[in-house]
Protein backbone atom coordinates (compact mmCIF):
# COMPACT_ATOMS: atom_id res chain seq x y z
CA UNK A 1 0.00 0.00 0.00
CA UNK A 2 1.33 3.42 -0.97
CA UNK A 3 2.07 5.59 2.04
CA UNK A 4 0.82 9.20 2.35
CA UNK A 5 3.31 12.03 1.91
CA UNK A 6 1.45 14.91 3.58
CA UNK A 7 0.19 15.62 7.10
CA UNK A 8 -3.47 15.55 6.03
CA UNK A 9 -2.94 12.33 4.08
CA UNK A 10 -1.50 10.70 7.19
CA UNK A 11 -4.27 12.10 9.39
CA UNK A 12 -6.93 10.66 7.08
CA UNK A 13 -5.14 7.27 7.06
CA UNK A 14 -4.90 7.10 10.85
CA UNK A 15 -8.50 8.26 11.31
CA UNK A 16 -9.72 5.40 9.10
CA UNK A 17 -7.46 2.97 10.99
CA UNK A 18 -8.88 4.09 14.34
CA UNK A 19 -12.48 3.99 13.15
CA UNK A 20 -12.13 0.49 11.72
CA UNK A 21 -10.43 -0.75 14.88
CA UNK A 22 -13.11 0.69 17.15
CA UNK A 23 -15.87 -0.86 15.07
CA UNK A 24 -14.13 -4.24 15.11
CA UNK A 25 -13.82 -4.12 18.90
CA UNK A 26 -17.31 -2.65 19.28
CA UNK A 27 -15.92 0.26 21.28
CA UNK A 28 -16.87 3.95 21.27
CA UNK A 29 -15.06 5.95 18.59
CA UNK A 30 -13.95 8.63 21.03
CA UNK A 31 -11.71 9.52 22.70
CA UNK A 32 -8.86 8.29 20.51
CA UNK A 33 -6.22 6.50 22.59
CA UNK A 34 -3.11 7.73 20.83
CA UNK A 35 -0.70 5.68 22.92
CA UNK A 36 -2.32 2.44 21.75
CA UNK A 37 -2.71 3.61 18.16
CA UNK A 38 0.91 4.76 17.85
CA UNK A 39 2.31 1.49 19.18
CA UNK A 40 0.04 -0.81 17.19
CA UNK A 41 0.03 1.06 13.87
CA UNK A 42 3.79 1.65 13.76
CA UNK A 43 4.47 -2.04 14.37
CA UNK A 44 2.07 -3.06 11.61
CA UNK A 45 3.12 -0.47 9.04
CA UNK A 46 6.83 -0.15 9.85
CA UNK A 47 7.96 -3.36 11.59
CA UNK A 48 11.62 -2.46 10.98
CA UNK A 49 11.25 1.04 12.40
CA UNK A 50 8.41 1.04 14.98
CA UNK A 51 7.56 3.11 18.02
CA UNK A 52 8.78 0.92 20.86
CA UNK A 53 7.56 2.93 23.84
CA UNK A 54 5.27 5.82 24.77
CA UNK A 55 6.10 7.27 28.15
CA UNK A 56 5.61 10.35 30.31
CA UNK A 57 8.53 12.25 31.81
CA UNK A 58 8.43 15.19 34.21
CA UNK A 59 10.16 17.75 32.00
CA UNK A 60 9.41 20.70 34.32
CA UNK A 61 8.09 22.70 31.39
CA UNK A 62 11.34 22.53 29.39
CA UNK A 63 9.56 20.69 26.57
CA UNK A 64 6.09 19.40 25.81
CA UNK A 65 6.99 16.22 23.93
CA UNK A 66 9.83 14.40 22.22
CA UNK A 67 10.47 11.85 19.50
CA UNK A 68 13.75 10.04 20.15
CA UNK A 69 15.43 7.34 18.03
CA UNK A 70 16.88 4.38 19.91
CA UNK A 71 20.66 4.30 20.03
CA UNK A 72 20.76 1.08 18.01
CA UNK A 73 18.25 2.54 15.50
CA UNK A 74 15.82 -0.31 16.23
CA UNK A 75 12.91 2.05 16.69
CA UNK A 76 11.65 5.17 18.43
CA UNK A 77 10.57 6.43 21.82
CA UNK A 78 7.67 8.87 22.11
CA UNK A 79 7.64 11.02 25.25
CA UNK A 80 5.35 13.66 26.74
CA UNK A 81 5.59 15.99 29.73
CA UNK A 82 3.85 14.32 32.67
CA UNK A 83 4.61 17.23 34.99
CA UNK A 84 1.06 18.59 34.77
CA UNK A 85 -2.39 17.11 35.36
CA UNK A 86 -4.12 17.91 32.03
CA UNK A 87 -5.10 14.68 30.27
CA UNK A 88 -6.12 16.65 27.20
CA UNK A 89 -2.74 18.34 26.92
CA UNK A 90 -0.92 15.01 27.25
CA UNK A 91 -3.15 13.34 24.66
CA UNK A 92 -2.63 16.16 22.17
CA UNK A 93 1.14 16.06 22.75
CA UNK A 94 1.24 12.33 22.07
CA UNK A 95 -0.72 12.83 18.85
CA UNK A 96 1.63 15.66 17.87
CA UNK A 97 4.71 13.45 18.34
CA UNK A 98 3.03 10.59 16.49
CA UNK A 99 2.54 13.05 13.64
CA UNK A 100 6.25 13.81 13.67
CA UNK A 101 6.97 10.08 13.53
CA UNK A 102 4.77 9.51 10.48
CA UNK A 103 5.52 12.71 8.58
CA UNK A 104 9.02 13.81 9.53
CA UNK A 105 11.09 10.98 10.96
CA UNK A 106 13.03 10.54 7.70
CA UNK A 107 14.16 14.16 8.12
CA UNK A 108 15.19 13.79 11.76
CA UNK A 109 18.87 13.02 12.36
CA UNK A 110 18.74 13.47 16.14
CA UNK A 111 16.15 13.52 18.96
CA UNK A 112 13.34 16.01 18.38
CA UNK A 113 12.20 17.99 21.42
CA UNK A 114 9.11 20.19 21.05
CA UNK A 115 8.59 23.21 23.27
CA UNK A 116 5.96 25.93 23.14
CA UNK A 117 8.61 28.50 22.22
CA UNK A 118 9.67 26.58 19.11
CA UNK A 119 6.14 26.73 17.72
CA UNK A 120 6.35 30.50 17.29
CA UNK A 121 9.37 30.42 14.94
CA UNK A 122 7.35 30.76 11.74
CA UNK A 123 10.32 31.56 9.52
CA UNK A 124 12.02 28.19 9.89
CA UNK A 125 11.58 24.76 8.35
CA UNK A 126 11.39 23.38 11.90
CA UNK A 127 8.38 25.57 12.67
CA UNK A 128 6.65 24.22 9.56
CA UNK A 129 7.09 20.71 10.93
CA UNK A 130 5.60 21.80 14.26
CA UNK A 131 2.55 23.28 12.52
CA UNK A 132 2.03 20.13 10.45
CA UNK A 133 2.28 17.92 13.54
CA UNK A 134 -0.28 20.09 15.33
CA UNK A 135 -2.70 19.96 12.41
CA UNK A 136 -2.26 16.20 12.19
CA UNK A 137 -3.04 15.85 15.91
CA UNK A 138 -6.16 18.00 15.67
CA UNK A 139 -7.54 16.08 12.69
CA UNK A 140 -6.91 12.66 14.24
CA UNK A 141 -8.31 13.51 17.67
CA UNK A 142 -11.21 15.62 16.36
CA UNK A 143 -12.09 14.25 12.89
CA UNK A 144 -13.87 16.86 10.74
CA UNK A 145 -16.97 14.74 10.08
CA UNK A 146 -17.75 14.21 13.75
CA UNK A 147 -16.61 17.67 14.80
CA UNK A 148 -18.94 19.37 12.32
CA UNK A 149 -21.84 17.24 13.52
CA UNK A 150 -21.14 18.13 17.14
CA UNK A 151 -20.77 21.88 16.51
CA UNK A 152 -23.53 22.29 13.91
CA UNK A 153 -26.00 23.59 16.55
CA UNK A 154 -23.47 26.22 17.72
CA UNK A 155 -24.76 29.60 16.51
CA UNK A 156 -23.17 32.01 18.99
CA UNK A 157 -21.41 29.55 21.30
CA UNK A 158 -19.89 30.15 24.71
CA UNK A 159 -17.00 28.29 26.28
CA UNK A 160 -19.45 26.26 28.37
CA UNK A 161 -20.75 24.63 25.18
CA UNK A 162 -17.24 23.45 24.28
CA UNK A 163 -16.66 21.74 27.64
CA UNK A 164 -18.53 18.62 26.55
CA UNK A 165 -16.41 18.39 23.40
CA UNK A 166 -13.25 18.71 25.46
CA UNK A 167 -14.28 15.58 27.33
CA UNK A 168 -15.52 13.79 24.18
CA UNK A 169 -12.17 14.12 22.40
CA UNK A 170 -9.98 14.26 25.52
CA UNK A 171 -8.16 17.41 24.46
CA UNK A 172 -7.78 20.82 26.07
CA UNK A 173 -10.49 23.45 25.89
CA UNK A 174 -8.25 25.71 23.80
CA UNK A 175 -7.65 22.88 21.29
CA UNK A 176 -11.40 22.39 20.82
CA UNK A 177 -12.08 26.11 20.38
CA UNK A 178 -9.16 26.53 17.96
CA UNK A 179 -10.44 23.64 15.89
CA UNK A 180 -13.88 25.27 15.71
CA UNK A 181 -12.34 28.63 14.75
CA UNK A 182 -10.55 26.95 11.85
CA UNK A 183 -13.79 25.89 10.20
CA UNK A 184 -16.53 28.26 11.35
CA UNK A 185 -18.08 30.97 9.22
CA UNK A 186 -18.68 33.08 12.34
CA UNK A 187 -16.55 36.08 13.23
CA UNK A 188 -15.00 34.87 16.46
CA UNK A 189 -11.75 34.92 18.45
CA UNK A 190 -10.09 33.19 21.39
CA UNK A 191 -7.93 35.36 23.65
CA UNK A 192 -5.67 33.92 26.36
CA UNK A 193 -4.46 36.44 28.91
CA UNK A 194 -2.10 36.34 31.88
CA UNK A 195 -1.55 38.95 34.57
CA UNK A 196 -3.95 41.30 32.83
CA UNK A 197 -2.22 41.21 29.44
CA UNK A 198 -2.98 39.29 26.24
CA UNK A 199 -0.61 36.34 25.93
CA UNK A 200 -1.88 35.13 22.55
CA UNK A 201 -5.00 35.31 20.42
CA UNK A 202 -6.44 33.59 17.37
CA UNK A 203 -9.42 34.52 15.24
CA UNK A 204 -11.51 32.83 12.58
CA UNK A 205 -10.84 33.56 8.92
CA UNK A 206 -14.02 35.69 8.53
CA UNK A 207 -12.97 37.81 11.50
CA UNK A 208 -9.44 38.26 10.19
CA UNK A 209 -10.72 39.26 6.76
CA UNK A 210 -12.91 41.91 8.38
CA UNK A 211 -9.79 43.54 9.83
CA UNK A 212 -9.97 42.44 13.49
CA UNK A 213 -6.80 40.88 14.89
CA UNK A 214 -4.35 41.45 17.78
CA UNK A 215 -0.55 41.47 17.51
CA UNK A 216 0.06 40.47 21.12
CA UNK A 217 3.45 38.94 20.27
CA UNK A 218 4.71 42.22 18.82
CA UNK A 219 3.49 44.58 21.50
CA UNK A 220 2.19 44.49 25.07
CA UNK A 221 -1.61 44.70 25.03
CA UNK A 222 -3.64 44.95 28.25
CA UNK A 223 -7.03 43.26 28.33
CA UNK A 224 -9.87 45.81 28.44
CA UNK A 225 -10.54 46.78 32.06
CA UNK A 226 -14.33 46.35 31.66
CA UNK A 227 -14.11 42.98 29.94
CA UNK A 228 -14.79 39.82 31.93
CA UNK A 229 -11.11 38.94 31.58
CA UNK A 230 -10.20 42.34 32.99
CA UNK A 231 -12.70 42.22 35.87
CA UNK A 232 -11.50 38.76 36.99
CA UNK A 233 -13.17 35.77 38.59
CA UNK A 234 -14.38 37.62 41.69
CA UNK A 235 -17.46 38.86 39.82
CA UNK A 236 -18.77 35.32 39.36
CA UNK A 237 -19.90 36.27 35.82
CA UNK A 238 -18.71 34.02 33.00
CA UNK A 239 -20.83 35.25 30.06
CA UNK A 240 -21.68 38.82 29.06
CA UNK A 241 -22.69 40.68 25.93
CA UNK A 242 -20.62 43.87 25.74
CA UNK A 243 -21.54 47.06 23.90
CA UNK A 244 -19.15 48.65 21.42
CA UNK A 245 -16.11 50.18 23.06
CA UNK A 246 -15.03 47.28 25.27
CA UNK A 247 -13.25 44.72 23.06
CA UNK A 248 -13.83 46.64 19.83
CA UNK A 249 -14.37 50.34 19.22
CA UNK A 250 -17.15 49.84 16.67
CA UNK A 251 -18.77 46.53 17.61
CA UNK A 252 -20.28 44.83 20.58
CA UNK A 253 -19.18 41.26 21.37
CA UNK A 254 -20.40 38.28 23.36
CA UNK A 255 -17.62 37.30 25.77
CA UNK A 256 -17.45 34.04 27.71
CA UNK A 257 -14.55 33.24 30.03
CA UNK A 258 -12.87 30.44 31.92
CA UNK A 259 -10.50 31.37 34.75
CA UNK A 260 -7.59 29.01 35.37
CA UNK A 261 -6.48 30.55 38.65
CA UNK A 262 -3.81 27.91 39.27
CA UNK A 263 -2.03 29.11 36.11
CA UNK A 264 -3.03 32.77 36.52
CA UNK A 265 -4.58 32.47 33.06
CA UNK A 266 -7.90 33.51 31.57
CA UNK A 267 -9.45 32.15 28.37
CA UNK A 268 -11.93 34.42 26.61
CA UNK A 269 -14.10 33.49 23.62
CA UNK A 270 -15.33 36.55 21.73
CA UNK A 271 -18.26 36.21 19.33
CA UNK A 272 -18.62 39.23 17.03
CA UNK A 273 -21.69 40.16 14.96
CA UNK A 274 -22.07 38.07 11.81
CA UNK A 275 -21.24 41.03 9.60
CA UNK A 276 -18.59 43.61 10.41
CA UNK A 277 -18.95 47.35 9.83
CA UNK A 278 -18.60 48.47 6.25
CA UNK A 279 -15.33 50.04 5.16
CA UNK A 280 -17.05 53.42 4.91
CA UNK A 281 -17.85 53.23 8.62
CA UNK A 282 -14.26 52.52 9.65
CA UNK A 283 -12.10 55.26 11.10
CA UNK A 284 -8.57 56.11 10.06
CA UNK A 285 -7.22 54.34 13.15
CA UNK A 286 -4.94 51.36 12.82
CA UNK A 287 -6.92 48.06 12.80
CA UNK A 288 -6.70 45.81 15.79
CA UNK A 289 -3.96 43.23 15.22
CA UNK A 290 -4.06 39.58 16.09
CA UNK A 291 -1.10 37.21 16.04
CA UNK A 292 -1.11 33.64 14.83
CA UNK A 293 -1.31 30.84 17.39
CA UNK A 294 1.21 28.04 17.56
CA UNK A 295 -1.19 25.18 17.15
CA UNK A 296 -2.46 25.79 13.61
CA UNK A 297 -0.73 27.10 10.52
CA UNK A 298 -2.88 29.25 8.28
CA UNK A 299 -0.07 30.83 6.24
CA UNK A 300 2.16 33.78 7.08
CA UNK A 301 0.45 36.93 8.28
CA UNK A 302 1.65 40.47 8.91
Amino acid sequence: MKMPTTWDGWAARISLYVRAGKQLLNEPRFPVRIEEVALHYSREAFPQDPILEVRGENCRGKWEGALVPKEDRSGWGLFYDSGHSSKGRKNFTMAHEFGHYLIHRSLIKKPLFCSQHDMYAWDSAYAKMEAEANQFAAMVLMPPDDFRDQTKPFLAPTLAQFEALKDRYEVSLTAVVLNWLKMTDRRAMIVVSKDGFIDWAWGSEPLYKSGVYFSAKKETIAVPSQSLAGLGSATGVTELRHPAGIWNLREGVLESVVFADSHNMTISLLIYPKHGPSRSEESDEEPELMDTYQAFERGQRP
